[in-house]
């Protein structure tokens, strides 16, 4: 059973960003690193997609919803100090057959927290820090529920 987690593209600061943090959009890398997630993602056959709300993070998913024809399904367990959220939500998914080749979209705190508590209690190795940066991928692999492989994918640009 394969999940895979994608930390949102390239979206400037919190700092450099006045508005409303769920506002905040992708800039110019983070929509090339979206474009790049098409070319890495299409092949592993996703079946549905799944994202936090947050603006940055629906703009990461939409070029994989337009090549695909999927829909993006929003989710408040993907959005920022959700962690605990998150981790349920991939230990649900992780026990289901249906859920083969589901894409998450979320933020780079949870995503580490997420493959931190992968790697305490199911003894998955990573092999590098986390979560990675923005506009990465991690292909992670369960079996009964257990992670049991995690492959990082880097952005390209």
């Amino acid at each position: 059973m394969r999940v895979l987690l994608v930390r949102h593209g390239h979206a400037g600061t919190k700092e450099g960003w006045s508005g409303d943090d769920r506002l905040r959009p992708l800039d110019a890398r983070g929509r090339r690193q979206a474009a790049d997630l098409v070319e890495i993602i299409v092949p592993l056959g996703p079946s549905r997609l799944v994202s936090s709300p947050y603006l940055r993070c629906l703009q990461t998913m939409e070029p994989l919803a337009d090549k695909t024809g999927a829909r993006v399904e929003h989710d408040e367990a993907l959005t920022p100090d959700a962690a605990d959220r998150t981790m349920a939500l991939v230990r649900r998914l992780a026990r289901s057959p249906a859920s083969d080749g589901i894409v998450l979209c979320t933020h780079g705190e949870v995503m580490g927290e997420v493959l931190a508590v992968l790697a305490r209690e199911d003894r998955v190795r990573l092999g590098r820090r986390l979560p990675g940066p923005k506009g990465c991928a991690w292909v992670l692999e369960f079996d009964a529920g257990r992670a049991v492989g995690a492959r990082y994918v880097a952005p390209r640009r």
